[in-house]
């Protein structure tokens, strides 16, 4: 069974922040997710995620620092700490980690044209290694993203399932996991059963959206009936998540998400 997770900075947008959790919970997702923790109330949403009886999966973890810039390790551990705090004042499970900071509306802030691809990777490796161990002091553990860099994220370093996913293996820990989101890897790499079935020991979390136009499943050009029927064939348990924005309403949305 697929654990439904709601993102809802994108669905439920007809409704106040604070009610979208039970929303959600009574169109039947298991938990939600949302971008950025620090515009919200943390104890609202603690609060309103207890009453609603749903769990929260997890939100954004970087924000101004790049894992690519070796000028930016301190900071970003030190941002990457309050978001780990974040993570567990609301209990959730995970904070998704990308390799370039990201400004408004998921643009890329640098490019880092500077910088060697040597450089970069050498720097992300060095930076997660630090990074893993302030996750397990926490017990919260990051999804390493790759983004999609020909419509949302140009610019951005990491763009395939296989380096998050070497990355990933080499620094061996379960506290750093690849989060797949098959909308970014349908337009970096195309191939998105082959790369789950051949990275899904590293995959601990998966993002939903229809390709082109990031709506719900049956809108664009990918087959997620054989998407989901290979999760089930290699018995992946982690949560799916829904980061896609409604070609018409939430409801015709959930309908579509619940009956692909």
């Amino acid at each position: 069974m697929i654990k439904h997770c709601a993102c809802i900075d994108t669905l439920y947008t007809e409704l106040p922040f604070e009610d979208r959790f039970a929303a959600a919970k009574a169109d039947g997702f298991e938990s939600v997710e949302f971008w950025d923790w620090r515009i919200r109330d943390l104890d609202q949403v603690k609060a309103a995620a207890e009453k609603a009886g749903i769990a929260i999966s997890g939100f954004n973890g970087d924000a101004d620092y790049s894992l690519v810039d070796p000028t930016h390790k301190e900071a970003y551990l030190r941002d990457l700490e309050k978001s780990l705090q974040a993570a567990k004042k609301v209990r959730a499970a995970t904070v998704t980690i990308h390799s370039n900071a990201l400004g408004e509306g998921g643009v890329v802030v640098n490019h880092y044209d500077e910088l060697s691809d040597t450089v970069k990777l050498c720097s992300m490796y060095d930076t997660l290694l630090a990074s893993v161990k302030l996750a397990e002091s926490y017990g919260i553990r990051m999804n390493l993203e790759a983004l999609n860099i020909k419509v949302d994220h140009v610019g951005n370093f990491l763009q395939t399932t296989q380096m998050a996913a070497e990355i990933t293996r080499l620094i061996n820990s379960p506290y750093l996991k690849v989060l797949f989101d098959a909308y970014h890897m349908q337009y970096n790499e195309g191939a998105l059963c082959y790369n789950l079935e051949k990275y899904i020991d590293q995959i601990g979390h998966i993002h939903v959206a229809d390709c082109p136009g990031r709506h719900e499943p049956g809108t664009g050009e990918i087959n997620y009936h054989n998407v989901y029927q290979t999760l089930e064939r290699l018995g992946y348990e982690n949560r799916v998540g829904y980061e896609l924005f409604p070609a018409t309403d939430t409801k015709t949305a959930v309908e579509a998400i619940m009956n692909d």
